[in-house]
């Protein structure tokens, strides 16, 4: 019995729905093809926020062993914590289930340390502490019940032009240095297969248009800066070793 009840808890605080857990363990229907999906949409949902928990790691690791930036822009770093931070405080302020947003609080750890680092190799670093101050006083202001849902609704909206214009200021930074100095061939397709899968995830769990339009985008423009890191892969590996 005790082993039964650990399973629906588990289930239902995790997986599934009430009714779903009816469907599959009680009706042992384990076709119903909305519950599949639940299912399917949850385990997705799952991994990326564990796959997240790392996703900018190889990032940060490649910075700190060059102890260089090179090849990474500032601003598109900005825009971005933008864009992060507009889905985490918009999914918590909604009730949505962490399973559809949870990712984006460690997206926002590793994003801001890479961007600590921008400013730390660029002999910033009291600038960059400043920053980190700031941002979460911001964060905190956003979340408290004192900001009309309304503000975080505009923030989670600015997401798009936010992410459209983040993800051009890479692309063109990439263009223009003709590689993708340290720019970690690994984190940009975790990326680009988390905001795919996000797609899915959004549909099945929010049904937000808002949502699900941000991560069109952000899979549109994550995709060109995987083929620009494919197609200048030589030329950045050659810098790679040179500057090491």
């Amino acid at each position: 019995m005790a082993a039964t009840a650990m399973l629906r808890s588990l289930a239902l605080n995790f997986f599934l729905t009430e009714k779903c857990y009816e469907e599959f363990f009680l009706e042992f229907n384990l076709l119903d093809v909305p519950c599949l999906k639940l299912l399917l949409s949850k385990v997705l949902g799952l991994s990326i926020i564990a796959g997240s928990v790392m996703v900018k790691l190889p990032q940060i690791l490649k910075i700190v062993r060059a102890q260089s930036t090179e090849g990474l822009s500032f601003n598109s770093i900005l825009l971005e914590m933008l864009a992060i931070s507009g889905t985490m405080v918009y999914g918590i302020r909604n009730h949505f289930p962490f399973s559809s947003w949870g990712e984006a609080l460690f997206l926002m750890l590793q994003t801001l340390t890479i961007g600590f680092l921008i400013l730390h190799y660029s002999s910033q670093t009291q600038t960059g502490v400043c920053c980190f101050l700031v941002y979460f006083a911001l964060v905190s202001l956003l979340l408290a019940p004192v900001t009309p849902l309304r503000v975080v609704s505009l923030l989670q909206a600015l997401n798009l032009p936010a992410i459209m214009v983040s993800r051009l200021l890479q692309i063109l930074t990439n263009y223009r240095n003709g590689h993708t100095g340290q720019l970690s061939a690994i984190t940009v397709f975790l990326l680009f297969g988390g905001s795919l899968a996000r797609i899915f995830t959004s549909v099945q769990e929010t049904g937000d248009q808002l949502m699900i339009l941000t991560y069109l985008v952000a899979s549109s423009f994550n995709g060109i800066i995987a083929a620009q890191l494919l197609y200048y892969w030589r030329v950045s590996t050659e810098k790679t070793q040179k500057t090491d």
